[in-house]
């Protein structure tokens, strides 16, 4: 088994994900490492702040410096000296969100121009497994394709059905030693297709199940509506993965209606413009009226930001472009969200996260 269920509050899940390289007790989230670096942080950093998995990228590992040379150096684990789980997209997000990039998709795969140079590639199921087998991640995921929330009903139903075509593909592919496969269900937010899509990603069989095609530009209602009766027709014995949320709110919301892992760039990339997530909400340092002011940047935060810096002097490293300032963001960020899905996953133990999530003042 690669889940065990440890604890449910109505739909919400507490759990523990057994991979090749430790547990990792769900609801968890997951720090963005897209080319074997969370952008600031070395690994001895993310343990700190409580991370117990991260996610790397196969588009961008692949081009550069190539998943053959990773396998040389050790793996991904070896080459970016992080012992704990890894997941790994298929890449399928980046081949299709650089739509303009596209030269042609059909049942074997897509051809595309890579966004480095410019050449052309392609990617299948089967290149897909290859290059995941190769960096060694615990989670490996399928190879999909994701469509803009505009997408015409008939372009999400031919994407439903060569998901499922290549998922059944990349299941008989060559894995890493441990490695676990997770299938993704698409379908946007037609109930009918991500109906259809569910039912036979799940009937495939894999270790765990995503929802894909989501937060790609629908409403923040529908999408959240649509998690709500999607994810429990996902087995209850597997993990579930919703693709691409990390701001607070809506983390706290995919985990009442029973998600179990996420990820997204939001935290490192809002450090990256001088803000920080607080229990105040979103704080934006560069603001005039921070600099005089020594508070840390949240009262309840025990980062390395919080526990020594003020708010005054993160300001000023942010507006002088200093990379401190960077880094002190991205761990009070990546702090702030560990922390708050810690505290997601006590409540569901105690049967109170309704009454949690009405005290998180977001």
């Amino acid at each position: 088994m690669s889940f065990t269920l440890t604890a449910t509050d109505g739909q919400a899940r507490a759990g523990v994900l057994h991979t090749a390289h430790g547990d990792v007790p769900t609801p968890a989230f997951m720090p963005v490492g897209t080319k074997a670096t969370v952008k600031t942080l070395d690994p001895d950093e993310l343990r700190a702040i409580g991370a117990t998995i991260i996610l790397g990228n196969t588009y961008h590992l692949h081009f550069r410096p190539g998943h053959e040379l990773i396998a040389e150096l050790g793996g991904l684990h070896g080459f970016m000296g992080w012992d704990g789980p890894i997941l790994t997209d298929s890449g399928g997000f980046q081949v299709f969100s650089l739509r303009d990039t596209i030269a042609a998709t059909d049942d074997e795969g897509v051809t595309f121009r890579s966004v480095y140079d410019g050449a052309a590639a392609r990617f299948t199921p089967e290149l897909a497994a290859e290059i995941q087998a190769a960096l060694g991640s615990d989670v490996a995921m399928c190879l999909d394709i994701c469509l803009p929330a505009e997408a015409p009903r008939d372009a999400l139903e031919e994407a439903v059905r060569r998901t499922t075509l290549w998922a059944t593909r990349q299941r008989s592919a060559p894995r890493a030693p441990g490695q676990l496969l997770f299938g993704i269900a698409q379908g946007g937010a037609d109930a009918e297709l991500r109906r259809r899509s569910i039912e036979e990603i799940v009937e495939l069989g894999f270790d765990g199940y995503a929802l894909g095609g989501l937060s790609v530009g629908e409403s923040r209602d529908l999408m959240l509506e649509t998690v709500s009766w999607a994810a429990p027709l996902l087995p209850a014995k597997s993990p579930r993965y919703f693709m691409g949320i990390g701001d607070p709110q809506g983390i706290l919301e995919v985990i009442e209606r029973g998600v179990d892992m996420f990820d997204c760039v939001l935290p490192t990339r809002t450090a990256r413009t001088g803000s920080a997530l607080t229990s105040e909400g979103r704080l934006n340092l560069r603001n005039a009226r921070f600099a005089r002011d020594s508070r840390p940047l949240d009262e309840d935060c025990a980062c390395p930001a919080c526990s020594r810096f003020s708010r005054a002097y993160i300001r000023h490293l942010v507006n002088q472009e200093e990379v401190l300032g960077i880094r002190l963001l991205t761990l009070h960020n990546l702090r702030f969200l560990l922390d708050l899905t810690s505290r997601a996953r006590d409540a569901i133990a105690r049967g109170n996260l309704s009454a949690f999530k009405a005290e998180v003042c977001l």
